[in-house]
C-alpha cells in the first residue's frame, strides 16, 4: 500500500495557497476537472517538487446498472498516467440513469446518489469494478458516499457490503469519515460499527471534510469546517488501522490559508491520538463483518436480468428527484424531498458557474427561474448541456422583457452550434434564419 502522508484537495482557487503549505505530502484533483494536454502550472508545480497527485473521479458512476462507459474509463487512465499517479479513486454511487436498459430517455442525477445494499446492486458493482479494474493502468479505490435517503429492503449494512466488495474485486477502499458521520445522522448508522465491519487491510487513503446540519438532517457540503464529530470518527479509525494517507477536501467557500493549516493541524492530532490509542491496545479488534454469502455466479438468472431490475429501480428514483414523478413505494418522502431540492440548487448554482452570463442576462430572477425549472426538466447532458437547454427553455416561455429575452437569445445562438458564430455573410444569414425559426 502506497504512504500518502497529509495531502488537500487541490482546486484553481487555493492552487497558490496549496503551494506555499507547509507539510502537504500529496494533492487531490477532480479528474474531469484537468486536462492531461494542458495541466494547470500549479499542479506541474507540485509533481517537479515530488507531491503525488491522485485523480478523483466523480462520473462514472460505478454503481448505476449500466457497464462503465469506455471513454470516461479512458480518459481517467490518460490523467493517472499524465499525472504518475500512484492510483485513482471513484465512487460507490450511481449519477445517472435510464437509457437502452429500460428504454427510456437518458437522465443525469449531476451528484452522486447511493446505490441500495442490496445483492442485486451489490454483484452489479462488483463486475463494474472489475471492468474499471482492467480499464485503469494503476490501482482503484472506490469511496464511500454520503447520503440523505435510505432504499427500502436493504439486506446489508454499509460494512458487509463494503466488505464483500473488497473480498470479491480486491478494489481498494477510500473511506470518507465525513460521510461515515453523515450517514449516522441522517440513517442513524453508528460510524463505529461501520468501521468495526471494514477491510482495514484495503483502505487506500481517508478522506476528512466539513458540513452543517438544518432540521435534523446532514449537509456534506465540503464548505464549511471539519466539525468535532468528524474528527472523532477519524481518530476512531486510526485507533483501528494506520491510514495510508488522510485528506483534507474543500470544494467551496474557501477560507484563508491559515485557517486550512489549523484544519490540517486538528487533522493530523486526530491521527495521533488514534495512533496513541492503538498503541495502547485499546483499538478495535479485527473485522466482524461477515459477507453477504451469496456469489452472483450461484444465483438464479443472468446478470443482465440483474442490471435490467437494478435500471428500473433506480430510473424510478432518479426521476422522482429530478422529473417531478412520484416517489416509489417504501421511501422516505420528506428526505426524498430534500435530495431533490439539494439536487436542483446545486444545479442551479454550477450552471451560474459554468456559463456566468446566465444570472447576469436573468439578474435576480435566474434562481427561482432555474429552480422552477429543474422541477420538472432533468439533466440529460453534463452541466455546459444543461445551461444551453435551460436557455431555451426560457426563451420558449417568451420573456417580457424585450432586451432580457434578445440578449438571451444571442447568448443562446452563439453557444448552441458546434462553433463559435462567424462574421461571415453567408454564416450571418444562416443565424438570422435560425433567428425567424426560434420566434415562431
Amino acid at each position: 500500500m502506497v504512504r500518502l502522508g497529509t495531502g488537500i484537495g487541490w482546486r484553481p482557487e487555493i492552487a497558490e495557497a496549496v503551494e506555499h503549505m507547509p507539510g502537504i505530502d500529496w494533492v487531490e484533483v477532480v479528474a474531469e476537472n484537468v486536462c492531461p494536454e494542458h495541466l494547470p502550472a500549479s499542479l506541474v508545480r507540485l509533481r517537479e517538487r515530488g507531491v503525488t497527485v491522485v485523480p478523483h473521479g466523480v462520473s462514472l458512476g460505478l454503481g448505476g446498472a449500466e457497464r462503465p462507459d469506455e471513454g470516461r474509463l479512458a480518459a481517467l487512465a490518460e490523467r493517472a498516467e499524465r499525472l504518475g499517479s500512484p492510483l485513482v479513486t471513484e465512487h460507490i454511487a450511481f449519477v445517472r440513469a435510464g437509457g437502452a436498459l429500460t428504454a427510456s430517455s437518458p437522465i443525469e442525477a449531476g451528484h452522486l446518489l447511493p446505490v441500495p445494499r442490496t445483492r442485486d446492486a451489490l454483484d452489479v458493482l462488483c463486475e463494474n469494478v472489475r471492468i474499471a479494474q482492467d480499464a485503469l493502468p494503476v490501482p482503484l479505490a472506490v469511496e464511500n458516499i454520503a447520503a440523505l435517503f435510505s432504499w427500502p429492503g436493504e439486506e446489508m449494512t454499509e460494512g458487509q457490503f463494503l466488505y464483500e466488495l473488497a473480498d470479491r474485486t480486491g478494489v481498494r477502499l477510500l473511506i470518507d469519515v465525513a460521510n461515515l458521520h453523515t450517514n449516522h445522522v441522517n440513517r442513524g448508522e453508528d460510524p463505529a460499527e461501520a468501521l468495526a465491519g471494514l477491510p482495514l487491510e484495503a483502505i487506500a487513503y481517508v478522506h476528512v471534510a466539513g458540513g452543517f446540519e438544518r432540521d435534523g438532517v446532514w449537509h456534506d457540503s465540503h464548505a464549511h469546517p471539519v466539525p468535532e464529530p468528524v474528527l472523532a470518527v477519524l481518530t476512531d479509525l486510526a485507533s483501528r488501522v494506520s491510514p495510508p494517507g488522510v485528506l483534507l477536501e474543500r470544494d467551496e467557500n474557501f477560507p484563508e490559508a491559515e485557517e486550512m493549516e489549523r484544519e490540517l493541524g486538528a487533522i493530523r492530532r486526530a491521527v495521533e491520538e488514534g495512533a496513541g490509542r492503538r498503541g495502547a491496545g485499546t483499538a478495535m479488534g479485527t473485522s466482524t463483518a461477515t459477507g453477504a454469502g451469496v456469489r452472483p455466479e450461484s444465483r438464479q438468472g443472468s446478470l443482465e436480468a440483474v442490471r435490467e431490475r437494478l435500471a428500473l429501480a433506480q430510473t424510478a428514483v432518479l426521476s422522482a428527484l429530478v422529473a417531478g414523478t412520484p416517489v416509489p413505494e417504501g421511501f422516505d418522502r420528506v428526505r426524498m424531498g430534500v435530495q431533490a431540492r439539494a439536487l436542483a440548487a446545486k444545479r442551479a448554482d454550477v450552471v451560474a458557474k459554468v456559463a456566468p452570463e446566465l444570472p447576469v442576462i436573468l439578474g435576480r430572477g435566474y434562481r427561482a427561474a432555474f429552480l422552477a425549472y429543474a422541477q420538472t426538466q432533468p439533466m440529460t447532458g453534463g452541466y455546459r448541456r444543461d445551461a444551453l437547454d435551460f436557455a431555451e427553455h426560457v426563451l420558449a416561455g417568451r420573456p417580457e422583457n424585450t432586451a432580457v429575452r434578445r440578449e438571451l437569445r444571442e447568448w443562446w445562438l452563439e453557444r448552441s452550434g458546434p462553433r463559435p458564430r462567424s462574421a461571415r455573410p453567408t454564416v450571418r444569414l444562416a443565424r438570422a434564419t435560425r433567428r425567424v425559426l426560434l420566434r415562431r
